[in-house]
């Protein structure tokens, strides 16, 4: 089994990486916060941030198709990858996830940076631009509403995730095969490709006695998410949400654009986003900005 792995490891990043790649480690109070890095030290900053039970791994594709005078980062958040998991008891919440970020850009002395977010990266990268509004240059969402509304179901929500996080202690860890992994993460997950999954699991499964097992916190499950700004449909494009518009609308530079595809689009066809990327934050580079200019962008 952890010759697989291995071999998996390999391979994809063999295929998927076309620069220097190193990892990312600081410590954390309650373990470590995982990630890597592609490009030079003193590169363009550039924070990305993965979606609800994916790693870092989901930039393996895009990163390499973007600037390589970029410098990017892109972090396990916590629960997720090579990661540390929170403190039994603890919750996984947004808030939290906001101050781990605040904790990665001290760590890296980022004075003023970009974020690509994709799906509940992009609500974490909105939360932390509305908070720190003078250190971030320009918000990128992939599928992902990154403002979110007030939820008017507050204490339904939070109710039901005290109730999850009791019932989830009760139970125990499930060990799987590396086929039944991937086969689990497929099902789970239609948008991704066998060759994506693949990526996935390079930081997704750790060995144990017997098999593999998910490396993700599972009680990453009790945080409600709004998933569905590169805005994606698999069709025809519908209409976007009025909230959407809204929230657009309080952006000065806001753009959104459509692109067929799915909710992994990034990953398992990043060609079809990577030029927009580009364009979008060359076109809001530091030195088109000012000091006074707190407002973030985001495509």
């Amino acid at each position: 089994i952890m010759q697989t792995l291995k071999g998996v490891r390999h391979l994809m990043t063999s295929a998927t990486m076309k620069q220097a790649v190193s990892e990312f480690n600081m410590p954390v109070p309650w373990g470590e916060i995982r990630g890597k890095v592609w490009g030079p030290d003193h590169g363009r900053p550039i924070l990305c941030l993965h979606g609800w039970a994916d790693n870092c791994g989901t930039f393996n594709t895009l990163i390499p198709l973007l600037p390589k005078e970029w410098k990017c980062v892109a972090v396990d958040m916590a629960g997720h990858g090579l990661s540390s998991h929170r403190p039994p008891g603890v919750f996984y919440s947004f808030p939290a996830y906001v101050a781990d970020i605040r904790r990665v850009i001290g760590a890296l002395q980022w004075k003023r940076f970009s974020i690509i977010g994709h799906s509940m990266g992009g609500n974490v990268a909105g939360i932390f631009s509305a908070l720190y509004p003078e250190m971030v240059e320009s918000v990128v969402l992939l599928d992902s509403y990154g403002f979110l509304p007030t939820d008017t179901e507050l204490h339904t929500v939070i109710r039901q995730g005290f109730e999850g996080m009791l019932e989830f202690e009760k139970k125990k860890e499930k060990v799987y095969t590396y086929e039944n992994a991937l086969m689990r993460l497929l099902a789970a997950n239609p948008s991704l490709s066998e060759q994506s999954a693949h990526i996935l699991l390079e930081r997704g499964l750790s060995q144990v006695e017997g098999g593999v097992v998910f490396t993700r916190d599972f009680r990453i499950n009790l945080v409600r998410l709004i998933f569905l700004i590169v805005y994606v449909f698999v069709f025809n494009p519908p209409p976007l949400p009025p909230s959407l518009c809204l929230s657009v609308l309080y952006v000065s530079q806001g753009m959104v654009v459509n692109v067929p595809g799915d909710h992994h689009v990034h990953l398992n066809t990043p060609e079809t986003v990577a030029q927009l990327v580009i364009d979008f934050l060359q076109k809001e580079a530091p030195s088109h900005s000012t000091a006074e200019d707190t407002q973030a962008a985001k495509l």
